[in-house]
């Protein structure tokens, strides 16, 4: 579904990605650790439109997408949901969900979207905050929502960053939750996680970025007892 090659991305003469590579299979669910700095939210960026790369190419459903723009992306069904919540917090939690609904259901009625907006809302238990302003949320109530919306929107690849930040250990679950109700829809689904407990749950593959490129790519099991990570966050002493 997703293929990256050779991608290289600088900012001020620094490199952040150093020719990286990956590809992701249709409904996977695959998990990306690394230190801060290591260029996996660049890696995002990238994919999502919102950065450009000098060089390298992205594939995703067969098509070249690394010159089209994050909304041509989006209509493509690439999914991005943002780290510091990228919802409208001044709209109410129906507002949300009819700007992505209304795109992917021409024709539909007013009742007949508030419907569809309402049955979203109920798969993350806030139905009963239809109207209320998403401002108004806890950061794990936003994410759910945030998750939710951009699966209204028809996102087939979803690319999770840190969809735990900010969340509170009961929404933690809530969060894994949604996450185990995409793969279940056949999603396929990129999370980058500092918890590799959490993201062991759902990932059948973790990889694993240091400085830029892919170091290791392999079953979580094998990634936690590898010497290379311990090496990569802990230093050669570990």
């Amino acid at each position: 579904m997703l293929k990256v090659s050779d991608l290289e991305v600088s900012f001020d003469g620094n490199a952040v990605l150093n020719g990286l590579s990956l590809e992701i299979k249709e409904g996977e669910t695959v998990g990306i650790i690394g230190p801060n700095g290591c260029g996996k939210t660049t890696f995002f960026n990238c994919v999502s439109g919102f950065v450009s790369a000098f060089a390298g190419k992205i594939v995703f459903k067969e098509k070249e997408i690394q010159t089209l723009s994050p909304s041509e992306r989006a209509n493509l069904g690439l999914g991005r949901v943002f780290q510091n919540f990228g919802i409208f917090r001044e709209m109410s939690l129906l507002e949300n969900l009819l700007l992505a609904i209304e795109g992917n259901r021409k024709g539909a009625s007013k009742k007949e979207l508030k419907e569809v907006a309402n049955d979203y809302l109920k798969d993350i238990g806030l139905q009963s905050k239809i109207n209320s302003k998403a401002g108004s949320l806890s950061g794990g109530q936003m994410r759910l929502l945030e998750i939710i919306r951009t699966l209204a929107f028809g996102a087939e690849l979803f690319l999770l960053d840190e969809p735990t930040a900010g969340v509170s250990p009961k929404m933690k679950d809530d969060v894994a939750g949604i996450i185990k109700k995409l793969q279940q829809a056949g999603k396929t689904v990129l999370i980058i996680e500092h918890d590799i407990n959490f993201i062991q749950k759902f990932c059948s593959r973790i990889i694993v970025f240091n400085e830029g490129v892919v170091v290791l790519d392999d079953t979580p099991e094998k990634v936690r007892n590898n010497q290379q990570l311990k090496e990569i966050y802990f230093g050669q002493s570990a």
